[in-house]
């Protein structure tokens, strides 16, 4: 396992980057995502195919359907602590890759994903979104979902 991630289906969600700048997305999924030692390019494509495809968000009509074909937005959030251990009371991230290389790999992903977006006809057609948080900062969501629903998915 060298990324782990965590799909969740919204509603509404405003992310909060710094007082007063925040960005909010409708009806899609967020994706948590923390790169671990030993990720490289190489999974990228694997991985934004299978978070776009992946059949999570509920049709008007009750079916399963993926963002792609909902159609819904993206949100993107880094998130190293998805990568941590807990030892006796504390939390540690020996784990977790270099900043440097995770910066590159997310900003790769975050790429992926909004060309992947831009070029499918019904999120175009829908005017759909991707949005990401900042690799390296702080962030607060705030999030209106119809779940909880969360699914945690490693490549």
């Amino acid at each position: 396992m060298y990324v782990k991630g965590f799909c969740i289906l919204l509603l509404l969600l405003m992310l909060c980057f710094y007082l007063p700048h925040f960005c909010q997305v409708n009806r899609g999924i967020i994706v948590h995502i923390c790169f671990l030692k030993g990720a490289s390019e190489d999974i990228l494509e694997k991985m934004v195919k299978s978070v776009l495809n992946v059949k999570l968000s509920e049709s008007e009509n009750d079916k399963l359907v993926s963002v792609l074909d909902l159609p819904g937005d993206v949100l993107i959030v880094p998130q190293a602590t998805l990568g941590g251990k807990m030892k006796g009371k504390v939390m540690q991230y020996h784990s977790n890759i270099h900043k440097d290389e995770g910066m590159a790999l997310y900003t790769s992903f975050t790429q992926q994903i909004q060309q992947t977006v831009e070029n499918n006809a019904k999120t175009k057609e829908h005017n759909c979104q991707v949005k990401w948080g900042t690799y390296g900062n702080r962030q607060v969501l705030s999030v209106i979902t119809n779940g909880p629903f969360t699914h945690c998915i490693e490549f």
